[in-house]
């Protein structure tokens, strides 16, 4: 039997899986099981919008429901207190320039359930965080993106 992938993400963001697991199953499931029933009600399926809608809502739904579950099983909680701030892993904050002259940026490396690039958090499968885990302060690395090479200087980690 094939080993799941597992889920590295903060209790934070497991927590932020759970309750969405939770709505899924509650609310939301019962919400399109209503919308079916009520769409079996105009009669003939064949030429029912209403019913194709709600039965591909069902399908979203429980394949979401699925793929949280899997993600809760898996999950492996990262430990975003640890003293040792040395080194580029999950869990952590890097500041980093591009060289030679670009801006600051700041992102917290966390794993792919968690990733939002808008709120500062980076997945550790991107490209950026690769090229950073288990690097320090002062390191220049060279970063691989789809759309071309480029390098950045590591200035602090948190």
């Amino acid at each position: 039997m094939a080993t799941e992938k597992q889920f590295p993400m903060t209790a934070a963001g497991k927590q932020k899986l759970e309750d969405e697991l939770d709505f899924l199953k509650t609310i939301k499931r019962k919400e399109v099981v209503e919308r079916i029933k009520i769409a079996r009600d105009f009669g003939d399926l064949s030429e029912n919008a209403e019913y194709d809608s709600a039965k591909e809502d069902q399908a979203f739904v429980e394949g979401r429901i699925s793929t949280l579950e899997s993600m809760i099983r898996n999950a492996v909680i990262i430990n975003e207190n640890e003293s040792n701030k040395d080194m580029v892993r999950l869990g952590t904050t890097v500041t980093f320039v591009e060289v030679p002259d670009g801006d600051e940026e700041s992102y917290t490396i966390v794993g792919s359930a968690e990733a939002d690039p808008l709120e500062g958090r980076i997945s550790n499968d991107s490209p950026i965080a690769k090229s950073m885990i288990g690097r320090t302060v002062g390191e220049i690395v060279k970063v691989l993106t789809p759309g071309g090479e480029m390098e950045i200087k590591i200035v602090s980690i948190t």
